[in-house]
């Protein structure tokens, strides 16, 4: 017998089909879109030691909570319980709507005989900010044999001996900050400048305005009509005194030793070729007066009681369309040193040491070549470098070609439209690393402080330079700058020597001894993925398990 379907019937059957299928296909979007949390566990009796493994699905990060008051964001987590007992975990499973899923299962763990590291301090800070300069024992063990690669320490071989950590308190960060509460201020400059915060140990201050200062100003402006001040009558700090002197007056009260760069975006007008704040080149027959120029600007500071340590001639002397700017070639430079600051400075027995290029790695040429006339590198202690442009590994070249001459880092900004995983990442790789196993003493970021709207700035100047707080009145955002610095500037303090460690192209690191002797090893995971990895301290050697991207410094008591 056969049975037929009417057309109607037909069509009832293809919309109940379709029904079923679309109700199917949803439910697998939403399994595909919510997480599920789920995992195992193989637990090592005796040591402690648990090792999870995630099984989660549909999720992209991750918060474990092991039970004794610890806790987790790595993918695969290695922990290590200092007592047996009976811990209750629970694994967090996020999407990338941040919703969640948990399951919690129950751990077993002998009694302990095994101890964790004892004299390691372990900093962390994540790409996706789930651990910011935190101290953690997550996924630190005593090292054993394994197949993991290995950072290897000694601190028999040194190198440069470091002047320290920081950033440029420009016109428009001093502004900010002195624009807060008396109160605020004190406590976050405190959390800044003092060991029990981040303990910053370097500023670079403009020589009058920079382009993030609300106008360009020298110390030397004249009045309209006249257009020369061959003895610097007008010569005034007046504008600094507003709040870039105050500020730097309370941090020296928290840190005496600090150390100050000063470097000059541009001569005053007059001197230049273009009469204009912007590009033009000194003219030489002010050389004379603009060595005097900066001999009064020393000496008016450390009437304020701020010494300026380090003077750079030029700031980016190859980059001339900034507001304020200036141009000067490297045999301009050599002229001026030896002929008229050098002997200015001798004269007036000041002490600052007096830098050259202040510029890109792309360009070793210049402080190389004025290194090599005789007579200006005799009042030259060396030269600083930004990375807009090359290597961080050209500065070896000038410190081949010259070993008795310092290099120094002094200028790298973040951008407000970066994004934080990444440009942590590249700062730390390229600049705490790079440049301190390049033979930098200091690395300073661009630009402390900003506000949400970027500003100020002169007309001209840089609209995206983030600092590294945003300030909002009295309220404080960290952005990645701070982290960035903190890694190195909490734990090497000035007068620290950077130690021998090899190189790792997956974990970019460098190994400090710090004057208390302790031993500092800061660390990028570069590989990609989480991963584990050896640091051979002879007097406590670890492994550690490290987040992709993730900063880490370890500190040796």
């Amino acid at each position: 017998m056969t049975t037929r379907i009417l057309k109607s019937d037909k069509r009832q059957v293809i919309w109940l089909l379709m029904c079923l299928f679309f109700m199917f296909q949803s439910c697998n979007d939403d399994d595909e879109a919510f997480p599920r949390a789920d995992f195992t566990f193989i637990s090592t009796d005796g040591t402690g030691e648990v090792n999870f493994t995630n099984l989660s699905e549909n999720a992209v990060n991750y918060t474990w909570d092991f039970g004794d008051n610890t806790i987790s964001t790595l993918v695969n987590p290695v922990h290590f319980y200092e007592e047996g007992g009976q811990y209750q975990v629970e694994l967090r499973a996020y999407n990338s709507a941040n919703d969640y899923d948990a399951t919690t299962l129950m751990v077993n763990v002998e009694d302990v005989d095994v101890d964790l590291p004892s004299t390691v301090d372990f900093y962390l800070t994540t790409p996706n900010r789930s651990s910011l300069l935190e101290l953690t024992t997550d996924g630190i063990l005593p090292m054993t044999n394994n197949s993991n690669s290995t950072i290897t320490v000694s601190d028999q071989t040194t190198y440069q001996e470091m002047d320290g950590f920081g950033f440029a308190l420009t016109g428009g960060s001093a502004f900010h900050l002195n624009s807060m509460g008396s109160s605020q201020r004190a406590d976050l400059l405190n959390e800044l400048f003092s060991p029990n915060g981040i303990g910053i140990s370097y500023l670079r201050v403009s020589v009058a305005a920079s382009d993030l200062n609300a106008e360009p100003f020298s110390y030397d402006d004249l009045p309209a009509g006249q257009t020369e001040d061959l003895n610097l009558d007008h010569f005034s700090i007046a504008k600094d005194e507003e709040n870039l002197i105050p500020v730097l007056q309370e941090i020296l009260a928290i840190n005496p030793d600090i150390k100050i760069l000063g470097s000059p975006w541009s001569a005053p007008s007059w001197m230049k070729t273009s009469n204009s704040t912007i590009g033009g080149s000194l003219k030489p027959e002010y050389y004379s007066v603009y060595a005097n120029y900066f001999v009064k600007y020393i000496q008016a500071y450390q009437a304020e009681g701020i010494t300026i340590d380090a003077l750079s001639v030029q700031n980016e002397p190859h980059h001339d369309s900034n507001n304020p700017s200036m141009r000067m070639e490297a045999n301009e430079m050599a002229t001026f040193v030896k002929n008229d600051l050098g002997p200015a400075f001798a004269s007036a027995n000041i002490q600052t040491k007096i830098i050259v290029w202040d510029h890109n790695a792309d360009n070793v040429n210049y402080p190389i070549s004025i290194f090599n006339d005789v007579a200006a590198n005799q009042y030259i202690d060396g030269s600083a470098f930004h990375l807009y442009a090359g290597s961080i590994n050209n500065l070896s070249q000038v410190h081949n070609s010259h070993p008795d001459k310092n290099l120094y880092f002094t200028e790298q900004w973040v951008s407000s439209t970066g994004n934080f995983g990444g440009d942590l990442a590249w700062h730390i790789k390229n600049l705490m690393v790079g440049a301190t196993r390049n033979w930098c003493k200091n690395v300073l970021q661009w630009n402390l402080t900003s506000n949400p709207q970027l500003e100020p700035h002169t007309p001209g100047g840089c609209t995206q330079c983030l600092g590294g707080l945003t300030i909002n009145g009295n309220s404080v955002a960290r952005n990645v700058g701070y982290y960035i610095i903190g890694h190195s500037s909490k734990f090497v303090p000035s007068g620290s020597v950077r130690i021998e460690s090899n190189t790792l192209s997956d974990f970019p690191n460098v190994a400090y001894k710090t004057p208390e002797g302790k031993i500092v090893v800061i660390v990028l995971n570069d590989s990609g993925a989480e991963n584990s990895i050896n640091i051979n301290v002879q007097s406590e050697p670890i492994t550690v398990t490290l987040p992709a991207g993730a900063a880490a410094t370890f500190v040796w008591d």
